[in-house]
């Protein structure tokens, strides 16, 4: 046994050793459960902001597929798309889809149709992007070095086929998201990165450094924490790490410090502990319930916490830049979707949205338009309350059309007026689960229903205006052909005016049918010119004397001594005159007066022709010169011709920059009259 040195024996040695000894257990007994303590709450901070990052990035990506499954809707409701692929057209197709793509920021956007790809913009995409369902999905394309990631999503069109659009998970998005959380952000297919926001790809982490889904690694140098969560998809993981560099170097740090005052001051060792417990646990202790606060949301106050030790202050100011981040983030996602919100308030067309149960919970500025209902009146209320069919007894619940189908419903709108809206139905999956909503689209389409009907009647017409000239012509040129030798030659001069007659006829309703196309098309022009007005006038006349001879109607024609010259298109004038003119013959009795008269107003001639028939009543004015609008067709009087005329005499003289409009002509019947410009002398 070595024997102790006679210093030692000493009772003041003895003292001083017991009360270093007495001391270093104090302190170590009041020093090791703070290390202990620091070290765990480090810790649980560390793994608290790792977890709310995974949070964000759970959101952040139900935030991409509800995107992209709206834009995926937003662009199958394109009617231009649409009217392309009814046409076929292969070569405007994928031009406009790369202007969606461009304008939306997808990578791909293509139509599908039998399961084949028929137009197709941007990236390439899975090997068989036809197979896309209405949701957003994800899709792994290839087992390589790295593999590929898509979020595809698939709307169905009106007709036959679909809409897919898609995104690429590749670095930049992983970049985006490290922008966004704070963390690093690793995209996995089976355990091996597909997308990074790491400056150099990893090896993929073993199964021995993770508990259930969370791991530590090492990359660089720096260790980090991790978390991964399962994306939809065959072995399809995101990832999330926070680098935790700092915190380990700030524990180590802490141990340091603590040892060597323990060492150099073992006589107050007691005492800085002391102050060093209420130094560091104070600020810990403040960081977190700061960190708790963040976990129940709470991101609005700054986290202000005064720390006397570095590595507190540290901690706390990492605290406070993931504080802003998510706030930061929240906001962004916030922005998000009032764009989204004001989207589809700009929307012309109604949107509106129902719970499982059928009661509304949004209602667009446009439904607002063509229903005439606020939103405020109808949010939670019952659909079968606000539209109410008015030829079915079942509600309007049970006439919603299928998810991507469309139905045309008769309503009673707010003010009792009642439309046909046309509804086009789609059902929503809220990413987080829950009930699907139903959200419908519609428009009125009462004036195009009513386009129909009187597309109908003008067919018919045109149909009977065709057989009726058709069919005298054909007797008299049967008379001619058999009775020809037979006949006398006032008789011929009568069958021959007769189809002189019907012939001209025929000839003012295929122009007006020509014109009223060009007018439809926009392709009608005028092409004016100096012109004498007397020659025009003369032109028409001689085109109509035939027609006036044979119902005995005498022509007056009044114009200036000056005859003027005007600035016109002489055809299209002279089509005026003699459409105006049919009308006055049509509709005045046999040897009746028809009068033309022509007056200067400054630098415009006014031409009106008049006619001794019954007149236009003044509530059929209105709409006189629209087309399929017969003149004076109220009461008993049946309707002539297909309504063409007058749109077309409105249509010449609107294009000369003239008027044209009607008067009672004393003494009874109507004056039909425009103006036209005078040429400049």
């Amino acid at each position: 046994m070595k024997r102790l040195e006679p210093g030692l024996r000493t009772l003041p040695a003895q003292m001083i050793l017991s009360f270093i000894g007495l001391v270093l257990l104090m302190a170590g007994a009041a020093v090791l459960p703070a290390v202990w303590l620091t070290h765990h709450q480090l810790e649980r901070q560390a793994w608290a902001q790792v977890q709310r990052g995974e949070r964000a990035t759970q959101a952040l990506y139900a935030a991409i597929r509800e995107e992209l499954g709206d834009l995926a809707t937003l662009t199958a409701q394109r009617p231009t798309l649409q009217r392309l692929l009814l046409q076929g057209d292969e070569e405007a197709l994928p031009a406009y889809l790369r202007t969606l793509q461009q304008g939306s920021g997808l990578d791909l956007v293509l139509l599908c149709r039998s399961g084949q790809v028929v137009a197709q913009a941007g990236e390439s995409g899975p090997p068989d992007p036809c197979a896309g369902q209405e949701r957003a999905t994800f899709y792994v394309v290839g087992v390589g070095s790295p593999p590929q990631v898509w979020l595809m999503a698939a709307q169905p069109l009106e007709g036959p086929g679909q809409v897919v659009v898609g995104r690429s998970l590749d670095d930049d998005l992983a970049v985006q998201m490290r922008a966004q959380t704070g963390l690093e952000h690793t995209i996995l297919v089976a355990g091996q990165p597909a997308a990074t926001s790491f400056p150099a790809r990893r090896p993929p982490s073993s199964s021995a450094d993770r508990i259930e889904d969370r791991g530590r690694f090492n990359l660089g140098g720096h260790p980090y924490y991790a978390a991964r969560f399962s994306l939809d998809g065959p072995g399809l993981q995101a990832e999330v790490a926070l680098d935790v560099s700092d915190i380990v170097g700030t524990q180590h740090r802490l141990v340091w410090i603590l040892v060597g005052s323990i060492v150099a001051v073992a006589a107050i060792a007691s005492l800085l502990g002391t102050v060093l417990s209420r130094r560091i646990g104070g600020p810990l202790a403040r960081l977190a319930d700061a960190a708790t606060a963040m976990s129940r949301g709470d991101l609005e106050g700054s986290l202000e916490v005064e720390a006397g030790v570095r590595e507190v202050a540290l901690v706390a100011q990492a605290l406070e830049g993931a504080r802003s981040d998510l706030k930061r983030s929240l906001a962004e996602l916030r922005q998000e979707k009032a764009w989204t919100d004001h989207l589809l308030e700009a929307i012309v067309e109604g949107i509106v949205t129902l719970d499982r149960h059928g009661h509304i919970t949004f209602f667009s500025h446009g439904a607002e338009r063509i229903t005439g209902w606020d939103r405020d009146e109808v949010m939670g209320h019952s659909c079968d309350r606000i539209f109410q069919p008015t030829e079915s007894d079942e509600p309007f619940s049970q006439l919603i059309p299928p998810p991507g189908q469309h139905r045309k419903v008769p309503v009673e709108l707010r003010d009792g007026r009642q439309a046909i809206l046309a509804f086009t139905g789609a059902r929503l999956l809220p990413p987080e689960g829950g009930d699907a909503r139903v959200a419908l689209v519609f428009r009125d389409v009462s004036e195009e229903e009513a386009v129909h009907r009187l597309l109908g009647h003008f067919l018919a017409n045109v149909a009977h205006e065709f057989r009726t000239p058709l069919s005298a012509l054909a007797a008299s040129v049967e008379l001619l052909l058999d009775q020809a030798s037979d006949l006398s030659p006032a008789e011929l001069a009568e069958l021959l005016t007769s189809l002189h007659l019907g012939v001209l006829g025929l000839q003012t309703l295929i122009d007006n049918l020509l014109e009223s196309a060009n007018i439809e098309t926009g392709h009608f022009q005028v092409r004016p010119r100096p012109s004498s007005l007397g020659d025009v006038i003369a032109e028409a006349i001689a085109m109509m004397q035939p027609l006036l001879d044979k119902h005995g109607q005498r022509l007056v024609v009044e114009l200036p001594a000056a005859i003027p010259v005007v600035l016109a298109d002489p055809r299209r004038t002279v089509q005026v005159l003699v459409n105006l003119l049919s009308n006055a013959s049509k509709y005045g009795p046999d040897e009746a007066e028809i009068e033309v008269r022509a007056t200067l107003e400054g630098g415009w001639v006014r031409v009106a022709v008049a006619d001794s028939g019954p007149g236009v009543p003044p509530e059929q004015r209105k709409n006189l010169f629209r087309r399929f609008v017969h003149p004076r067709s109220g009461g008993n009087d049946a309707q002539v011709g297909i309504g063409l005329g007058l749109s077309v005499v409105k249509a010449i003289v609107k294009a000369h920059g003239g008027e044209v409009g009607i008067d009672d002509r004393p003494g009874g019947g109507a004056t039909f009259w425009f103006t036209l410009p005078l040429a400049a002398g």
